[in-house]
């Protein structure tokens, strides 16, 4: 019995058996059509047709394209719209003859589908041909013509540069800490942490209006201004040229490298805060920030005296004001998310910022959110891969295996092996840090263990790699993981265990077991896994190692390299950045005896803090050389009255209650004698103080206690929570006026700094001051305000004497 047809099958008979029966000129200019398209399908008769056809249709044919079918279906339907219908009856038996048009099938113009294949095979195998006689051409070319290769060579870089900054940009959504909680916790556990932290403080102030991808703005906070005093500016070709020679680095990558610039009052502010850290004195810093609450050097000194004290959500807090700082100096400059650009390490303006980083990444870690760390470490290398002045390739080596970043690491890994020798030249680099050879091989078998490979041949080999470049990891990681090792392993030479640089003649042996011992203390958790464990047992055991005399082996390209390592850690600016990060991280290091390690000339010579070992290649510090020119913030500088009433009429906007002030002024000597400025001073440092201590100090000027001489600042207090830090007060800082030059009325700076100033004022709590002198001053207050109902503008007087109109 035939097959059952189709609708569609039968509409195509009756037309084929219509065209046949008529042989119109509509049939044979759509046999000319199919003839002329390009086909490679064999056309075939009858039944066959129609059965061909619907296998073609349910399999896939390269070689033929879907609109071909539709456009000879389309002219097929367009010829037969001027026929009548033949119907043939669904079980009836019918052969069509072939025309001389249709080739019968397997006649030799049919082309079947093992033939289609063996016409692409050899079309495949000529492209090769051509391809190698291509090849060989070009090498034929290059051997007589060598200056062909670097056109190639520069693409081959230009590429790897770009990897290598889609590497280092940073995922912003990943800065946030508080998402990562939440993710953990949840969002009601973490609402009510930071309720519980806040405390009552958390109402004080309105919640700031700025946005920022390094931390969350509090309401605690003072409300900032634009810039804080701190510029961008982007470093010229000259400087870049300098740069690379005060480097010695040859060559340069695609990259935009810029450099913080302070102003003339954020050196003056810099320097009172250099002043009171020789004093000793934690109370003055303080002060620093009640004139200046976003000084970033004193944000983050002060980060490190409640870091001390283990008040660790308070040092946190600081550092974010100081990342905070600095962001809003960024803004339109630096970009985080693109990889390329780059921040000055060996001008001092900049190192605050990698300081705060490095902090960050340090407590992010200590608190569990590892991913949020691991981002920060890659913004703390991505700012100067180059040195990596605080060693995030230090942190990044076992936060991103924690942070499930193995693929990161591994095309990292890959991406700086392709870079040239030139590249590699005084420049850091992963393959000399044999942390980053351990971390490697973890994250190959990570890597395997997720796909079910039970052989685990490249995480072996990587592994084999590692012990054999950098043996002096080995014994410090399985007596961290309790990873048993065979006796004849352990009494192997290259497994001494060495805990100082006593033992060890040169600078570079000292920094490879420090590196290998700061390795095994944070990264022996993940390798305490049993099939971890068991896999890092059996390969050290089985693997052989050189003699003491053929110790450094020829690595390739791609596998750890003991003689980079020494090449690179002998000079001394990649050495200090080894140090830098070991003195940061002071807490961890110290309680690991990991100080040993570090010569005498960091041990016994004088940090501070604020500027951990200055890089050897640094371009300024904070010396008499770099605060000249500053002004001191917290002198008072005498205004004209027209200023002063500019002033006044922003900070109280309500003409009323600020004639109310200056009558309260004027009538109280011994309160205006606390604020040499005058009625503006004071309301400069009321509108930055929390309403309780606003309040509590002209409570305290009303009962006619004395206090401490400087203005606004209350016994035994200080503005974030009312800290006691039991230390003798301060000596005041001098606020001698400063003669103005009207010579300098016309520079461009001083007139930029005057309006950011004018700008940063904030209206002053009116409510608390009006209820505090209804309550003190009651009477003379509601005099003077049914007396200033009749005045007119307060400022009228002032502009009329002036000759204003």
């Amino acid at each position: 019995m035939p097959p059952r047809l189709n609708k569609r099958q039968l509409r195509e008979l009756e037309e084929l058996q219509h065209l046949e029966a008529t042989g119109s000129p509509a049939s044979e200019q759509v046999e000319e059509e199919e003839e002329e398209e390009p086909s490679d399908r064999g056309v075939t008769s009858g039944f066959a047709a129609l059965v061909s056809a619907e296998g073609d249709d349910e399999s896939e044919d390269d070689d033929s394209s879907r609109p071909s079918k539709t456009k000879k279906k389309k002219k097929k339907k367009k010829a037969s719209a001027t026929t009548p219908s033949i119907v043939p009856t669904p079980h009836a038996s019918v052969q069509v003859m072939p025309t001389p048009h249709t080739p019968e099938v397997g006649s030799p113009s049919g082309i079947s589908k093992k033939e289609k294949k063996a016409l692409k095979k050899q079309k495949a195998k000529a492209a090769k041909d051509d391809t190698d006689d291509l090849d060989k051409a070009l090498a034929e070319l290059s051997l007589k013509y060598p200056e062909l290769k670097r056109p190639a060579a520069d693409a081959s870089s230009i590429k790897a540069s770009s990897t290598f900054f889609s590497l280092l940009s940073v995922s912003l959504p990943h800065l946030d800490s508080e998402a990562e909680m939440r993710k953990f916790f949840g969002s009601k556990v973490v609402s009510a942490s930071k309720a519980s932290g806040s405390g009552t403080s958390s109402g004080r102030r309105p919640a700031i209006a700025a946005k920022s991808n390094l931390t969350r703005p509090q309401n605690t906070w003072w409300p900032a201004s634009h810039r804080q005093g701190l510029t961008m500016r982007g470093l010229t070709d000259e400087e870049m040229e300098e740069r690379n020679q005060r480097h010695q680095w040859v060559g340069s990558m695609d990259e935009k490298v810029w450099t913080v610039e302070y102003s003339r009052k954020y050196k003056g502010m810099t320097k009172t805060f250099m002043q009171m850290v020789m004093s000793g004195d934690p109370e003055g810093l303080f002060q620093i920030l009640r004139s200046f609450p976003y000084h970033a050097d004193t944000l983050l000194q002060l980060s490190e005296v409640y870091h001390h004290r283990e008040e660790h959500s308070t040092a946190a807090d600081f550092i974010d004001r100081s990342l905070f700082t600095y962001e809003r100096a960024f803004v339109g400059s630096l970009s985080f998310s693109t990889g390329s650009n780059r921040l000055d390490f060996d001008r001092v303006e900049n190192r605050p910022f990698f300081l705060a980083i490095h902090r960050q990444v340090s407590d992010l870690h200590r608190r569990g959110c590892v991913r949020t760390a691991f981002e920060f470490a890659r913004l703390l290398y991505s700012l100067d891969p180059s040195v990596d002045p605080h060693g995030a390739l230090l942190h990044l080596d076992f936060l991103a295996i924690k942070a499930g970043m193995t693929q990161w690491l591994l095309d990292l890994w890959d991406v700086q092996c392709r870079f040239g020798e030139n590249a590699c030249k005084g420049r850091s680099h992963v393959r000399a840090l044999p942390g980053w050879a351990y971390a490697r091989a973890l994250a190959l078998f990570v890597q395997e263990e997720a796909r079910d490979d039970e052989e685990h041949k490249l995480s072996t080999n990587a592994l084999i790699e590692a012990v054999r470049a950098f043996p002096s990891v080995v014994p410090l990681l399985a007596d961290k993981a309790d990873i048993s090792l065979s006796s004849e392993v352990r009494s192997h030479q290259a497994f001494r265990i060495h805990t100082d640089a006593s033992t060890l003649r040169k600078q570079s042996d000292s920094i490879l077991h420090l590196l290998s011992h700061l390795y095994a203390q944070r990264s022996f958790s993940l390798w305490k896994v049993k099939s971890r464990s068991i896999w890092f047992a059996t390969t050290v055991n089985s693997t052989p190692l050189p003699s003491k005399s053929s110790m450094p082996f020829s690595p390739t390209p791609f596998s750890p390299s003991p003689s980079l390592f020494d090449t690179l850690y002998t000079a001394p600016s990649l050495a200090s950045s080894v140090y830098r990060h070991v003195v940061v991280l002071e807490s961890v290091t110290r309680a690991g005896r990991l100080f040993g390690f570090l010569p005498a000339s960091v041990t016994s010579g004088k940090q501070l803090a604020c500027d951990p070992l200055p890089p050897p290649t640094r371009v300024s510090e904070y010396d008499g050389e770099f605060f000249q020119g500053a002004e001191d913030p917290l002198a008072a500088h005498p205004r004209g009255r027209r200023e002063n009433q500019r002033m006044l009429d922003r900070l109280v906007p309500d003409p009323v209650f600020r004639r109310q002030l200056q009558d309260f002024f004027e009538a109280n000597p011994h309160f205006a004698q606390r604020f040499p400025g005058g009625i503006v001073e004071f309301a400069q440092i009321a509108g930055q103080m929390p309403e309780e201590i606003l309040e509590d100090l002209m409570i305290e000027v009303a009962a006619g206690q004395g206090g401490r001489d400087m203005p606004g600042q209350m016994p035994g207090q200080d503005l974030f929570g009312d800290v006691q830090l039991g230390v003798a007060p301060p000596e005041e800082i001098p606020r001698q006026p400063q003669a103005i030059d009207h010579d300098d009325e016309g520079d461009l700076d001083g007139e930029s700094e005057d309006d950011d100033e004018m700008n940063e004022v904030a209206p002053l709590p009116v409510r608390i001051l009006r209820n505090v002198l209804n309550r003190f001053w009651g009477n003379n207050v509601a005099t003077n305000a049914e007396s200033s109902d009749d005045d007119d503008d307060p400022g009228e007087e002032l502009r009329d004497e002036e000759g204003v109109d």
